[in-house]
């Protein structure tokens, strides 16, 4: 491929590719520390993307209608790094020659948020396919929603991605919904860390992604620009499936040590460095920079991008009021939804309900009026009870659907949550708490990127009863608790469900987890939706000053003040505190909390989880009624019984620690 500048001289596409290798190399060797066999490797495929199809604009990074770019080979960080900085990015040699320090723009996997032309942070092999895979979703939905939305999805990954199952299931999703503008650049070199791709992996990738629904191209020379731009057309020609680009690179290429797993993930010798320069004619000097190579790269890149931000905004502004409000939600980070007039019918002829029905009926109430609001279930929506009604289904033949069908997908599901947040939606997935490991990976990425992602889990302990200890949570609750930056609820009841939406949703960005019983439960008089806010409060108060404090969570909180209603009749007067996020109670002021839970008075936690939670807040565990093993099947009432959570048993201990 011959490109030419507007006075005739002629770019020379392998120079530039040659500078970002010997650019990427560098960093590694300052840092002692990279992977520089995919910096040699695919420079060519970057290099590709960028000097000639990726519409971006470097001085505005985040420019909404760009395409997305995610490295899901997040090794391939200094790759990604040298290519935006020669691209223009706001980046510097500095920041270069800082690659994986302390608090530098140059982390050691790509981290959004941290480096200018980031799109999604990446490392966890397979989790950028699942990722690119929502944000491929978001712009099928925008682009029918508004005209003004109109770009590809781009993902360059490596044979490891493909190996986790992650990306399986991403991959036939996205085969299924037919997303033609996700195009996946597969490094394909045979070489993992441990050596030869054939010792574990002997699968023709080829018929697998073609199997799913994929359109699949192979470039047979990955130095060759021609072909991977020729590969590029192709997949744009193609109007009804994703698109992988097979493209046969050599891992390390021009090294000393290339085509073999040891020159995969540790510097090169400064022999090696020197060799490779002489071989690229590149000076042998540590980020040494070509101004004309630099700037024949962004004369590509500008020429071809001219004006593509105020082109957007003239679009957006012919847009109707409406629709300007709409994508100005999607288009910033305030993510807080207002919840002034929220609507919810209380059961007719009963003072219960299930608290999952509750969360049902809310989100029927919620999700059809806010466009940017989208989810679905891992193949559970009639348990999850997380369907919207007359909301569509989103397929390959209505993308503006409501409820997704991930399918028994959970992991996937998780990623592309994410990737769906990453492009300006408030999404939320489903499936039982004991499945919620599944897509734990994908949950600790949300956090880092304080993306506004909902977990709605169900079935949250062991009074699912006969589905025995498979489907009963135990250890699954800590786990969520002790993830940085997640929100983690466990309402009671009604009350408490209709807080809990109101204290997620009416929050700028960040994560959270709610987490719901199956049962049909007491809608508790004492109840306060306003108070789940702040995490804990008091749902039964004793007469006088308590003798003893029961702190519990969600349905255990009903059964503990059926305990402390037969206590008070044999003369023990106690306080109940329902505690539905526990982790906000604590970030509470010490005045609040000691009004609350008052140091002197004798505590005793009620949950059945696990006990580990708590000893921030108890330190005998004697006081600790939680359960630190394995459910059982049976019915509800027989399991509660055998572990001690059923109210005569629960009477019993509780009056023996308090006397």
């Amino acid at each position: 491929m011959v490109t030419t500048r507007i006075d005739g001289t002629e770019i020379n596409n392998n120079k530039i590719i040659d500078q970002i290798r010997c650019l990427g190399i560098d960093m590694i060797d300052a840092a002692k520390s990279g992977h520089p066999g995919i910096v040699l490797g695919a420079a060519p495929i970057i290099y590709t993307l960028y000097a000639h199809y990726l519409n971006i604009d470097p001085n505005n990074p985040n420019y909404f209608n760009r395409d997305r770019f995610v490295m899901s080979a997040g090794h391939g960080s200094a790759l990604l790094y040298a290519t935006l900085y020669m691209a223009g990015y706001d980046l510097s040699l500095d920041d270069l020659k800082a690659f994986r320090q302390i608090d530098s723009k140059t982390p050691g996997h790509p981290e959004y948020g941290v480096t200018p032309g980031v799109d999604a942070s990446s490392g966890p092999l397979g989790q950028g396919i699942a990722t690119a895979v929502g944000m491929a979703m978001a712009e099928a939905n925008l682009n029918k929603r508004y005209k003004a939305i109109n770009h590809y999805t781009y993902c360059l990954c490596g044979d490891g991605d493909l190996m986790e199952g992650v990306s399986y299931e991403a991959i036939s999703l996205a085969g299924t919904l037919k997303l033609n503008k996700l195009i996946v650049l597969y490094d394909s070199n045979d070489i993992c860390l441990d050596g030869k791709i054939s010792d574990s992996y002997i699968e023709d990738t080829s018929l697998r992604f073609i199997s799913m629904g994929w359109n699949v191209i192979t470039v047979t020379d990955g130095e060759s620009v021609e072909q991977i731009a020729k590969a590029i057309e192709e997949a744009h020609a193609c109007t009804d499936k994703p698109t992988l680009i097979e493209i046969k690179t050599v891992i390390g290429k021009h090294s000393l040590l290339q085509g073999t797993n040891a020159v995969h993930g540790a510097p090169l010798t400064k022999e090696d460095l020197t060799n490779i320069k002489e071989k690229l004619k590149v000076r042998d000097i540590p980020f040494a920079i070509s101004q004309n190579v630099m700037d024949d790269f962004q004369y590509l890149i500008y020429t071809r991008c001219a004006n593509l931000t105020e082109k957007f905004t003239a679009q957006v502004e012919s847009l109707s009021p409406q629709e300007q409000q709409e994508l100005n939600y999607f288009m910033n980070d305030d993510k807080s939804i207002s919840l002034k007039e929220l609507i919810y019918e209380p059961p007719t002829d009963k003072n219960e309900e299930a608290v999952r029905i509750t969360s049902s009926k809310l989100l029927n109430a919620i999700v059809p009026n806010f466009p940017y609001i989208i989810g679905g279930s891992a193949d559970l929506f009639g348990a999850n009870k997380t369907y919207i009604k007359d909301a569509g289904n989103f397929s390959s033949e209505d993308y503006l659907g409501k409820n997704i069908y991930f399918g028994v997908r959970e992991h996937a599901m998780g990623a592309i949550l994410n990737g769906l947040a990453l492009h300006g939606f408030r999404p939320y997935g489903s499936t039982f708490l004991s499945f919620s490991d599944y897509l734990k990976p994908s949950i600790r990425m949300a956090c880092m990127m304080n993306l506004p992602v909902i977990y709605i889990f169900t079935h949250d302990s062991i009074s699912v009863g006969e589905d025995g200890p498979t489907h009963q949570p135990v250890e699954q609750l800590l786990s969520l608790r002790t993830m940085p930056n997640l929100d983690v609820f466990r309402p009671a009841d009604t009350n408490e469900v209709i807080g809990t939406y109101k204290a997620i949703l009416e929050k700028k960005s960040g994560p959270a987890a709610i987490c719901l019983s199956r049962n049909t439960l007491p809608i508790l008089a004492t109840a306060k939706a306003n108070e789940v806010e702040r995490g804990g409060y008091v749902i039964f108060d004793s007469i006088k000053k308590p003798q003893g404090i029961i702190i519990a969570t969600g349905e255990e909180v009903s059964i503990s003040i059926e305990v402390a209603k037969r206590l008070r009749t044999k003369g023990l007067d106690i306080r109940v505190v329902s505690m539905p996020n526990l982790g906000r109670f604590l970030k509470q002021d010490d005045d609040y909390i000691e009004s609350v839970i008052p140091v002197e008075v004798r505590k005793i936690v009620v949950e059945a989880a696990s006990s580990y939670s708590w000893h921030g807040l108890i330190f005998n565990s004697k006081y600790l009624i939680t359960l630190d093993e394995f459910g059982a099947s049976g019915k509800k009432q027989d399991v509660h019984k055998k572990y001690g959570f059923d109210v005569d048993s629960l009477e019993e201990k509780i009056e023996n620690l308090l006397k």
